[in-house]
């Protein structure tokens, strides 16, 4: 039975899958209206921090003030939510000791509280579900590992570019193909020294956070995305920060392949992204099979050796309510770091810092994100970005250059910090 099926199932049951969200931002907020508008699932508790942003996403979806109830506790909370009511609460901990929850969805981009919120979940036997990637590529593979022992899903989302990508890696391995490079397009041109104040008035007029699309314009995001897709195929980059080259869908054959068939790659099997193709995902793939070659010259998928799938879109937020389902109904992932870090995301210096400055973290005016192997990493004691939010520089730090856990005092009071030092002890033994 597919998920749709599933899905009438639990409707016509009057069992709906019973969602909470932490983060009630652009993202967060267009999951509610998308679920609103579906079968066997209802979004009927949101954590934030401004409950009136919480409030806002609710009537967003239709549902009218006077079902939705404000609780600071589990026992408020829940006797709501069995009366049938939707509950908004300042405190995202509150969300994983809810009985009436079936699968939480983190949605604030913040690695520290996208940790602690899984964790919790997790401990309370809630599904997980991340629209926060910078979580999954600092600490994934331990939240993997605990979910899998608790009998619980976690899992990234539907709709963001790895997730997306992943399908067609999927699609291109289970047909027996071999996989050259996948990636993403990137639509923003790329400014290393981008800021939230920088970026205000672009922000402004497309109804977007200065703080999010910063993260997206220095690179960061992209950088985070392709470092998930690394850890959940077993692709690597190809070098620091990848090629990242202007690219039309047609140019991605011979771009992105091998530099003896004219491209830029030093070898097959690696993520990157390509800047003009945006919103869409891509995967170059080869065959050694003769007969499946004159296939695809056949279908007019292109001479070869190379060539590539393409998908135009991915929906965001809109399409994790699948991932829900999925974790909910079939007990499955969409996304997850099954190979483990295989990419690590690097912390860089957005301008020259001095001793004694506190990082601001992802999308500020400190640091933006890189990208390189794991075992680079890790042999360079280079720091993952994931864990530089609230850290103080132990000396200067020239820009453009990577930090490493030596020039750093971490914030030991965060869970992604904790989490991660469990991690790579984990990933030791």
């Amino acid at each position: 039975m597919g998920l749709y099926e599933q899905l009438l199932e639990r409707e016509r049951s009057g069992k709906p899958i019973s969602v909470g969200l932490v983060g009630a931002g652009q993202m967060g907020t267009g999951l509610v209206s998308q679920v609103a508008g579906m079968q066997g699932m209802d979004v009927r508790a949101i954590a934030d921090i401004a409950t009136e942003r919480a409030h806002a996403a609710f009537t967003a979806a239709g549902i009218v003030a006077e079902q939705i109830v404000e609780a600071d506790n589990a026992t408020t909370a829940d006797e709501a939510l069995h009366a049938g009511k939707y509950v908004m609460t300042r405190s995202a901990d509150l969300l994983p000791k809810l009985s009436g929850v079936d699968a939480i969805v983190e949605a604030t981009g913040i690695p520290d509280l996208g940790a602690r919120i899984a964790w919790s979940a997790i401990l309370g036997r809630k599904h997980i579900v991340l629209l926060n990637v910078e979580t999954d590529v600092t600490v994934g593979p331990m939240l993997k590992r605990m979910a899998d022992a608790a009998g619980v899903v976690y899992t990234g989302s539907a709709g963001d570019e790895p997730a997306a990508t992943l399908e067609l890696y999927e699609f291109a391995r289970a047909l027996g193909l071999d996989v050259v490079c996948a990636g993403k397009g990137k639509n923003n041109p790329l400014d290393l020294t981008a800021t939230p104040k920088s970026l205000e008035e672009r922000a402004r007029k497309v109804g977007a956070s200065p703080k999010m699309l910063c993260s997206f314009v220095d690179g960061t995001k992209t950088m985070v995305e392709m470092a998930a897709l690394a850890n959940a195929t077993g692709l690597r980059p190809d070098k620091r920060n990848m090629h990242g080259l202007e690219a039309t869908v047609k140019d991605l054959t011979r771009v992105f392949c091998p530099r003896e068939q004219g491209g830029v790659l030093s070898q097959s099997g690696v993520v990157d992204y390509a800047r003009g193709i945006a919103p869409g995902v891509f995967l170059v793939f080869t065959s050694k099979q003769h007969r499946v070659v004159d296939e695809l010259r056949y279908l007019q998928m292109g001479e070869g050796p190379n060539w590539v799938l393409y998908r135009p879109y991915h929906l965001t937020s809109l399409e994790t309510p699948l991932s829900v389902a999925r974790a909910v109904l079939k007990h499955e992932a969409t996304i997850q770091p099954t190979h483990g870090l295989v990419a690590e995301v690097l912390t860089i210096a957005k301008r020259p810092l001095r001793a004694g400055e506190q990082i601001d973290g992802i999308g500020g005016y400190t640091v933006y994100g890189g990208v390189d192997v794991a075992a680079v990493a890790r042999e360079e004691g280079l720091l993952p970005l994931g864990l530089a939010q609230g850290a103080t520089l132990r000396r200067d730090i020239e820009q453009g250059q990577p930090m490493r856990y030596a020039d750093v005092d971490l914030d030991e009071r965060q869970t992604v910090v904790q989490l991660r030092r469990m991690q790579d002890q984990m990933l030791l033994d």
